[in-house]
């Protein structure tokens, strides 16, 4: 048996386009021979799959897979809403929902991919993934998941998978508690907080928060208060920093401060914010003007963060989450949140099939 160098599985995965773990395997099964190797790949399916590699898998389902007090939750994608729908393709992102439960992987990584497929042991994950490209015929990539523990788990998965969410949590589970955090998974896939709590919120980030906000504020300056906005607007008059135009028209309209801005060239509000950025120390020592980003931060607060969110089902339009969930019982609290919405963060190809046509026929 020839030893298997990392060269071989390279210049094997130059000449084929195969994954690193189908190349190791065929030039296993080959002795090493790069031609066998190749066709070894062909009938396997895993060039044909390979082919697919370049085009956009960004639709697809999420799925979750229970054990006990454990879950997990996957993203498996295609390349179009038309197989996310197809059975089989359902029951085979099922299956890797199941195999990520029971997997050692924390993510998807080559060790979870080489690892003995649950459904048929002789294969692994990868080489089922493969066959399925090719029965399917498009590209389909298992694209991440994540896992959960807790004393009490629920899952949720939203429009036949575009949206699936966890929420694992402490406390006495019973029918009410197991159906209130229904509830909150509910909430998790419809308002996608970040965070449980306010304090999971690190101090650094709040901080990183604080200075996007108020850098946000002084380069929109129909927003600042007037305290803050009239000198800025003085300055810009007095030293000529708008056109003749501009002072012109504020002049003319400026008794009405909420509209003046639609009739000033696109120019007018970025002199004034140019002005503000100049004076940031400044303005940022002012009471008013930290009281306005200290409002704004905490109004971000309320919506990334779960338990400061307003109750979904909430009947006086104001119960919180928190308030909802210790309502339901004092001790039940949500320790983890998990949330994935299919293809987020991918970019989408987008069809134009009169193009399409148009350039077939020119081949033709």
């Amino acid at each position: 048996m020839a030893a298997i160098t990392a060269a071989m599985v390279k210049e094997l995965r130059e000449v084929s386009g195969a994954g690193m773990m189908d190349c190791k395997k065929a030039l296993t099964e080959c002795d090493g021979n790069l031609d066998a190797a190749i066709e070894f790949l062909r009938k396997s399916g895993a060039m044909k799959a390979e082919k697919k590699a370049g085009r956009i898998a960004a639709e697809g389902i999420c799925r979750i897979a229970f054990e006990g007090n454990k879950a997990a939750i996957v993203e498996v994608n295609s390349e179009t809403d038309f197989v996310a729908k197809n059975e089989t393709f359902q029951n085979f992102v099922q299956a890797v929902a199941e195999q990520a439960l029971a997997s050692n992987s924390v993510d998807v990584d080559d060790a979870f991919l080489a690892e003995a497929w649950k459904e048929d042991t002789t294969k692994t994950v990868s080489d089922a993934l493969v066959e399925k490209i090719a029965t399917i015929g498009e590209k389909l990539t298992i694209r991440r998941f994540a896992k959960v523990e807790a004393p009490i788990v629920v899952g949720y998965v939203h429009g036949g998978g575009r949206i699936g969410a966890l929420v694992a949590a402490e406390g006495e589970k019973n029918d009410a508690t197991v159906e209130a955090l229904t509830n909150v998974a509910m909430q998790v896939a419809a308002m996608n907080p970040t965070y449980v709590s306010r304090e999971d919120i690190s101090a650094e980030e709040i901080n990183h928060l604080r200075e996007i906000t108020i850098d946000s504020a002084l380069n929109d300056p129909a927003t600042l208060p007037k305290p803050i906005l009239n000198p800025l607007l003085d300055q810009a008059i007095a030293e000529k920093k708008w056109s003749e135009e501009d002072i012109a028209i504020f002049e003319e309209k400026k008794s009405n401060m909420n509209y003046v801005w639609n009739f000033l060239s696109d120019e007018a509000p970025k002199v004034i914010a140019k002005l503000a950025l100049a004076k940031k120390a400044e303005i940022v020592g002012n009471k008013i003007f930290s009281g306005l980003v200290e409002g704004r931060i905490s109004k971000q607060l309320k919506e990334i963060s779960l338990y400061d969110q307003v109750y979904v089902k909430a009947e006086d339009g104001k119960q919180t989450v928190a308030q909802y969930l210790k309502s339901v019982s004092a001790g039940l609290k949500v320790t983890k949140i998990v949330r994935f919405e299919t293809g987020e963060g991918l970019e989408k190809k987008e069809e134009n099939f009169a193009e399409e046509v148009a350039a077939q026929l020119k081949k033709d």
